[in-house]
Order: structure tokens, then sequence, then C-alpha cells
């Protein structure tokens, strides 16, 4: 089993998938993506954010949310992080196999989400007084990097 699964709804920016792909290379995650991208796989700068790592990425790819659903476990797991959230990721006990479920750049999680999966929506605080929200791929790494940590996984 995989120690963890990286989600992303409607990403953007393809530099931040790029280098989120080459985060899951490193980490030995899955990477999920769900349409519609804001770019093209071929994208020459999601390439070179990924640089050579992007021919072992395990990914995929889904049509929409319903599609990825269809595509779990009964019992998977997910948690979202959102600058919505009223819950810390430090405070999650993370589990190998955890589906960690980000949203895009512009706007975070389709806004039916907030209220949906309100109990397992978490946020990484950002006390600096002029902050909105991280950059995407920092984001994914600030959390699996803490998933990874919990759950003493050997790199």
């Amino acid at each position: 089993m995989r120690p963890f699964h990286i989600v992303l709804v409607a990403p953007e920016i393809p530099q931040n998938t790029g280098t989120i792909g080459r985060l899951a290379v490193s980490t030995d995650a899955v990477l999920h993506l769900i349409e519609p991208l804001g770019f093209s796989l071929e994208d020459k700068y999601l390439k070179r954010a990924g640089l050579d790592y992007w021919q072992f990425l395990d990914l995929h790819r889904y049509r929409d949310w319903e599609e990825f659903l269809g595509a779990l476990d009964a019992d998977a797991r997910l948690l979202f992080f959102s600058t919505h959230g009223e819950k810390s990721y430090f405070d999650e006990k993370y589990r190998p196999g955890d589906y960690l479920v980000f949203g895009r750049e512009s706007a975070g999680l389709p806004e039916d989400f907030y209220t949906r999966y309100r109990e397992d929506l978490r946020v990484i605080p950002m006390p600096g007084e002029h902050s909105r929200s991280l950059n995407l791929a920092n984001a994914v790494s600030i959390v699996l990097y803490e998933a990874l940590r919990q759950t003493r996984y050997s790199i």
C-alpha cells in the first residue's frame, strides 16, 4: 500500500502540479488529478517543474469528483485542506492510505465541499497578518510531510 494519496481538484497552475508530482515520486505517494485542469499534461512548465521524475509518477486522472469517488475503496479516508477549515492539520491523526485533498489555486475547493465535507476540513495555520493562502505546492508539502512524520514512514 502506498503511504498517501494527494488529490488535486481542478488545479490551474502547471508549475504547482509539476512540483507536486515530483514530491509524490519522492515520497512514494500517488497523485490524483480531478478535471477540469487549467493546463495540458503536455505543458512545458509542468514538465519543467516535474523534471525527469514525471515518468515515475503514479498518476490517476478523473473527469470529475464523482468519477474519482467511484474509483475509491469503501474504506478510503478523505481529508480536505482549506483556509475554511476549523480544525488544524496539526491535530489530525494521519493513517497510511489517507487521501489528502486540495482545491485549485484561485478559489480552493468547490463551494459545496465546505458543507458536504465540513467535519473533514483541516486548515494550515497562517498567523501572518497579510496572508490569504499558501502556494498549493507548499501546502501539499507541509501536510504530506506531517503525515509522513506521524506515521514514521521511512524514506
